[in-house]
């Protein structure tokens, strides 16, 4: 969670400002917004957010503007009524115009680091002036209208929104019978979506290679959209790519390499732009079951066709439990390390990260879990950003119902206390009565990148599992078939998921609701603890009772040990006072050569909080040159701030970010060089 900044409060106050005209303001009005405008100062006052004069003259500034110009006349005009847009995060009017069908012809200029492309929309209205896209970044040369009789006229444009995080509003003029839109495009060096890797930031150091990353708000910085959640459609694309690189989209998939370099896609289910994908490259692909298989390079394929053998069986056991798989196929590609997160559900194609590449099949789960997306985020998906919940509780739920299903309960339920244990740990953090630790957020002026963490996940599941054990699961799982068969292919809202459930258990405990309410509306945690097996964790825990005895000597009985019960161990080992534990562990473990990334992750974490030297500093930076994933990179950055390695964070931050994807650079620049 970032620490509140002046961007919020400007665009707080901005807000207000924006939507005066002088000539217009009456007297209640202006009390109005003088009454808002106080609130505002009391909250940021109340809640810390003044960290220099620079903010507090900021609102002052703001303050006499407001008193100095906004005089109100004697005459009463009739009010304005501002109505807030469908979706916070995107400037976007779907109920005044929305598109439909995306023809897409892109061509992918590695040496200039640029997409060019032509977007042409389908798109409805009810002879609407006027169509809003998202766009960030992206430079636009020419816009046509195509209307009923396929007659093109050049069409008249402009930007009205402007939000250093939302990027401009493209507002297109429209006739009204305009039945296409067609715009020609080029990307920027500051698409946030895209990342360009040199040959020798490959795994196969022959080709360069391109990826994409659209979720949350980053399709507009490569495609000009209407990007909210809540608008679907399908799409078409001609992809061009230099000659010997492969070319994927989350879409019907070539599984051999085109000989010119062009591609063609599919999409025919709608989907959301946040699901808009594209990865090129030197990689290749090898079937793992009837409907699926895996994209790699040539150095990692063979391994991740064996690490991910189950991936067949995990799409039945899916649909055994809620209902058949609606895509068509469902393949995986293993991403080059710098891929800033586990893994992004883009429908028929999942993006992956190499780490989950151990050698031993321990950190498939993270399949199971871009798996279950396929139903919930892709099949029934979040309306907006505010009702992420819906996307990530749902599909954390299901992964473990999936791992359970193939690994047993007690396999299941540790990967189910190491997530409630950093649940419990995110909201200790955040504080319990913080906003952003409801379900439900309220992210009016407010990036949703800085709401996303543990919440949605963890608490999300929580919540589900609760009502699993109190409505009983089989009941529970004919809700879920019923919920994703009602909803597929739309968006919810919280209130909808909601409301049918209160439909579909129309004499559910009263108490039972009343508690879910709380869980989804208020902050912190409800006194719930999920009917987990910890018997496995209980014997790692009296290992390290005999450790802590003999913190030298003692050699802990690992044998059959999982990553779960390592990462376990980890997390409840005390502070190195004697300087033995962490001596002990790596002579007998070997922990800090371990290739299982998220064991070295902890492991090095562990390690920067208990006072490493100049030698294990090295080893740190040795793993933050080569894992991208945000996850295991951002807080190693804050570990080593936080004890007392400032100079060298950054220093191997300057070596580093060149490798980093824009989302994970950004997030270590801001926890590095915090803006105040």
């Amino acid at each position: 969670m970032k620490t509140p900044c002046i961007r919020i409060l400007k665009l707080q106050v901005n807000n207000k400002l924006s939507a005066i005209n002088p000539s217009m303001i009456n007297g209640n009005s202006l009390n109005n917004l003088r009454f808002s405008l106080q609130l505002i100062i009391f909250e940021v006052v109340d809640m810390k957010y003044f960290y220099s004069m620079k903010q507090v003259l900021f609102v002052g500034i703001s303050l006499i503007i407001l008193f100095t110009f906004c005089k109100p006349e004697v005459k009463e005009k009739e009010p304005i009524v501002e109505t807030r847009r469908p979706d916070p995060h995107s400037f976007s009017r779907p109920d005044i115009a929305v598109t439909k069908h995306l023809e897409l012809e892109l061509s992918c200029d590695f040496q200039q680091k640029q997409i060019r492309g032509i977007a042409l929309y389908d798109i409805e209205h009810k002879s609407a002036d006027e169509i809003i896209f998202d766009v960030l970044h992206l430079n636009i040369d020419s816009i046509d209208l195509i209307d009923n009789r396929t007659a093109v006229t050049k069409a008249s444009y402009k930007y009205i929104e402007n939000d250093e995080v939302l990027g401009k509003g493209l507002h297109v003029k429209l006739n009204s019978n305009t039945k296409k839109v067609k715009i020609y495009y080029r990307t920027s060096a500051d698409a946030i979506a895209l990342q360009w890797l040199n040959v020798d930031q490959t795994n196969t150091k022959k080709l360069p290679y391109l990826l994409t990353q659209s979720q949350s708000i980053y399709a507009r910085s490569w495609i000009p959209c209407q990007d909210g959640p809540g608008i679907r459609f399908t799409y078409n694309a001609v992809v061009n790519v230099p000659e010997n690189m492969m070319a994927v989209m989350s879409a019907d998939n070539p599984q051999k390499r085109s000989t010119d370099g062009r591609y063609t896609f599919t999409m025919d289910i709608p989907i959301p732009a946040y699901l808009l994908a594209l990865a090129v490259g030197d990689f290749d692909f090898k079937p793992i079951g009837n409907r699926t298989g895996v994209y790699a390079s040539s150095d990692i394929l063979d391994k991740a066709v064996w690490e991910f053998a189950d991936l067949e069986k995990m799409l039945e056991t899916a649909e055994t439990l809620y209902g058949k798989y609606p895509w068509g196929r469902y393949d995986v590609i293993v991403l080059p390390s710098s891929f800033p997160f586990g893994g992004m559900e883009n429908p028929k194609l999942t993006f992956l990260t190499p780490t989950c590449i151990a050698g031993d099949r321990s950190l498939t789960s993270l399949l199971a879990h871009e798996l279950a997306h396929s139903w919930s985020g892709n099949l029934v998906t979040n309306a907006t950003w505010e009702d992420f919940w819906l996307n990530e509780g749902f599909t954390t739920y299901f992964e473990n119902r999936i791992m359970e299903s193939l690994y047993g309960k007690s396999y299941a339920d540790m990967l189910s206390l190491l997530g409630y244990q950093d649940l419990k740990k995110t909201i200790e953090e955040m504080g319990d009565t913080n906003v952003l630790t409801k379900l439900k957020l309220d992210l009016e002026d407010e990036d949703p990148e800085d709401a996303l963490s543990d919440i949605a996940y963890e608490k999300g599941k929580t919540l589900l599992r609760y009502l699993e054990e109190r409505q009983g699961r089989a009941d529970w799982d004919g809700f879920l078939k019923s919920y994703f068969e009602k909803f597929k292919f739309k968006s919810n809202t919280t209130e909808g998921f909601v409301k049918y459930l209160d439909e579909y258990f129309p004499t559910m405990n009263k108490g039972v609701r009343d508690t879910m309410q709380k869980w989804i509306y208020n902050p912190g945690l409800i006194a719930f603890q999920p009917n987990y097996d910890n018997s496995r964790f209980l014997f790692v825990e009296k290992q390290l009772e005999e450790l802590l005895k003999k913190p030298g000597a003692y050699k802990l009985k690992t044998r059959n040990w999982s990553t779960h019960e390592w990462l376990h161990a980890i997390r409840k080992l005390p502070k190195d006072i004697t300087k033995q534990i962490i001596p002990n562990l790596e002579t007998n473990y070997k922990l800090h050569e371990s290739g299982n990334k998220e064991i070295a992750f902890a492991w090095l974490k562990y390690k920067i909080e208990n006072n490493i030297n100049a030698k294990e500093i090295a080893k740190v930076e040795n793993f933050l040159l080569q894992v991208g994933r945000r996850k295991f990179v951002l807080p190693l950055y804050e570990s080593l701030m936080k004890n007392g390695h400032e100079k060298e964070a950054k220093a191997i931050f300057t070596k580093a970010k060149s490798g980093y994807h824009p989302i994970t650079s950004n997030s270590v620049n801001e926890a590095l060089y915090p803006r105040i």
